[in-house]
């Protein structure tokens, strides 16, 4: 039997945890709610959201997300850091249509005790590395409102360029985008577009 996975989304895509230097991207489970409600709930973290959610919302977006995972088998993770498995952000990928388009929607936010460190862009760059690796043919969309200057620098350092502008939740953001990678080309000309 002959299983096809070209533009399949899910089936050949096995996640196993991602590592970089300092952090560990894992799959998103149940007991992590207490810590993703807090982190999407904190001011600090939803200042540039035009209309915050409260605990039930994020509530919400937490079963999406788990449920994401079982069909999938990938979305967005739980990052600790390597020497603690105390959760200290989310970050990683999952479908959403984007102007009647499948893509990959590159998610990142972290505590803000742990800003200034560099997790955002290492853990950021993780995800577009392993989306090159196990799902080249997905493109990879980072919307990032324009106020939130902070989050812009993560997306433009890890190889973003600009792709458009226009009012999306409720505020004027920026839609990064990495194109699919093309048959033969590796991580590094996915990322820089060479």
């Amino acid at each position: 039997m002959v299983l096809e996975t070209e533009g399949c989304d899910s089936f050949a895509v096995v996640f196993t945890d991602i590592k970089t230097n300092r952090l560990i991207l894992r799959s998103l489970r149940e007991e992590d709610r207490p810590t993703m409600i807090k982190l999407h709930t904190d001011p600090r973290t939803t200042q540039f959201e035009s209309d915050p959610p409260d605990a039930a919302q994020v509530g919400l977006l937490v079963d999406t997300w788990l449920a994401h995972w079982i069909e999938h088998g990938y979305g967005y993770c739980a990052v600790t850091t390597r020497a603690s498995p105390d959760v200290i952000g989310l970050a990683g990928a999952r479908v959403r249509d984007f102007h009647d388009e499948k893509v990959l929607n590159l998610g990142y936010r972290f505590h803000p005790e742990v800003w200034g460190r560099g997790y955002a862009v290492e853990a950021a760059k993780a995800v577009v590395d392993w989306r090159a690796r196990a799902m080249p043919w997905m493109p990879l969309v980072a919307s990032v409102n324009v106020a939130n200057e902070r989050s812009g620098r993560v997306a433009e350092r890890i190889g973003f360029t600009e792709y458009t502008e226009e009012f999306y939740d409720g505020a004027l953001s920026r839609h990064y985008r990495l194109e699919a990678t093309p048959p033969g080309k590796g991580v590094d000309s996915a990322v820089h577009g060479s």
